[in-house]
């Protein structure tokens, strides 16, 4: 089974299946895609972003139908005290005027157990989805994202979330290292600026798939009914 995607059908042998394969919804919390959070503090337009929110959650009404597929959230955000936060993050992010842990419209900024740090209602984790909470960038990195994956037999991952250009990238590149095959779904993600966006999806299907595939949520809601039907 394939999904249609660029520069190939995905994934790259076939062998497609709810068991091996995983949807990451990465960092889709306030701070990134709400009024009054870390991006729009930032002065960026919370569109870009916010744009994956509708596709993501018609993306997860599907997903959540089928039997034996993975689904599992990210987000990005630091112990009350801060004690995890490396001090070349807290001078850049102090830069932009936007401090990690001062106090923001939506509570302390990319805090653990703040408003802004949550995921957003629309597509907040049923009980059975998994949460992997990040210090960083990458899903990979101070996580046991990767012990999640090899423990529940994963090989594939397709991928949604902000931004497309830093977390999900990020996670992405690690992944792909790691011997996962990843899909990056164009509808399902969004940047701070457009043409990062596009510049990040570009840089996946380069040299015939430098990163693995891009996509978009129709084709892969295409094959999940597929998958749905077959049992």
């Amino acid at each position: 089974m394939f999904i249609e995607a660029n520069p190939y059908k995905w994934p790259y042998d076939g062998n497609l299946a709810a068991e091996n394969t995983a949807l990451m919804v990465i960092d889709m919390q306030r701070d990134f895609v709400s009024k009054g959070g870390y991006v729009d503090a930032m002065g960026y337009d919370i569109s870009l972003t916010a744009r994956a929110i509708e596709p993501i959650r018609k993306l997860l009404d599907v997903a959540r139908s089928v039997r034996g597929l993975r689904i599992i959230h990210t987000r990005e955000g630091h112990r009350p005290d801060l004690s995890d936060l490396n001090q070349i993050k807290k001078w850049q992010t102090q830069r932009t005027g936007t401090e990690i842990g001062a106090q923001g419209p939506l509570g302390r900024v990319l805090v653990r157990g703040e408003e802004g740090w949550d995921i957003i209602d629309t597509l907040y984790p049923l009980s059975d989805e998994i949460i992997v909470d990040k210090p960083g960038k990458s899903a990979f990195y101070a996580t046991d994202l990767e012990q999640i994956l090899r423990s529940q037999g994963i090989e594939h991952l397709i991928l949604t979330g902000v931004t497309t250009d830093c977390c999900v990238h990020g996670t992405l590149r690690e992944a792909n290292d790691r011997g996962f095959e990843c899909l990056t779904l164009e509808d399902c993600t969004g940047a701070t600026v457009y043409e990062n966006h596009c510049a990040a999806l570009n840089t996946i299907t380069t040299a015939g798939g430098l990163f693995g595939a891009v996509s978009d949520s129709a084709h892969v809601m295409e094959t999940l009914k597929q998958m749905k039907e077959m049992g």
